[in-house]
């Protein structure tokens, strides 16, 4: 126990065990809601060294992973080699470049196929919304109340908050047209909806 102890501790496991410990925090924090896996990777891209296409929370973690488990066995090698001095930090030097290098392989070879799993096309957005039909969900639908459901091309469905500037008479389960967002409210204008004027299937109606 003292030599594993010796080699968490010491350099170079004490370089990926303070980086471990970050990332196990990361995952509980993600386990239990307190974090948000996608922000912490909105602008960061690790296409330049082969793991690129995946959520880079995920490379990051193996690598961490990996090279700790790296550092760690070649510790406890070098410390039962009975190397000193100078030569051991070299060996250690060598311990944390070997290690780096290995977590860095590794994860590329991992992540390679695991960034087919994640498509490069990004969601929906509201601006896509608009032009579509959706169906009211509540009782009325006034110049500063109103929600409606509304399909995405994919087929998600999703609950957005809808404004009129006129005094139509919209009622739960009425269909409506998405004409408009207001960015600052966050809202879209909705009008009544006429069959008669459906373009077709490409309408995106509810």
């Amino acid at each position: 126990m003292e030599e594993f102890l010796g080699a968490v501790g010491g350099f170079p496991g004490v370089v990926f065990s303070a980086a471990l410990l970050v990332v196990i925090g990361f995952w509980l924090l993600v386990l239990f809601g307190g974090f948000d896996a996608d922000g912490f990777d909105a602008d960061a891209d690790l296409g330049a060294l082969g793991m690129g296409g995946v959520p880079v929370a995920v490379p990051v973690s193996l690598m961490v992973v990996i090279g700790w488990f790296t550092s760690v066995t070649g510790a406890v090698l070098l410390g039962r080699s009975g190397i000193k001095g100078v030569a051991h930090l070299a060996a250690d030097g060598g311990v944390f470049l070997l290690s780096v290098l290995m977590a860095w392989w590794l994860t590329r070879s991992v992540v390679r196929p695991l960034a087919k799993l994640f498509p490069d096309e990004p969601g929906p957005s509201r601006q896509d919304f608009i032009g579509s039909t959706c169906t009211i969900r509540t009782g009325r639908v006034e110049a500063g109340f109103g929600q409606a459901e509304v399909t995405a091309r994919d087929g998600s469905t999703a609950i957005v908050q809808v404004r009129q500037e006129g005094t139509d008479a919209f009622v739960a389960g009425s269909t409506a047209l998405l004409y408009a967002y207001d960015d600052t409210g966050e809202f879209f204008l909705v009008a009544p909806y006429d069959a008669a004027l459906d373009p077709g299937p490409g309408s995106g109606g509810a």
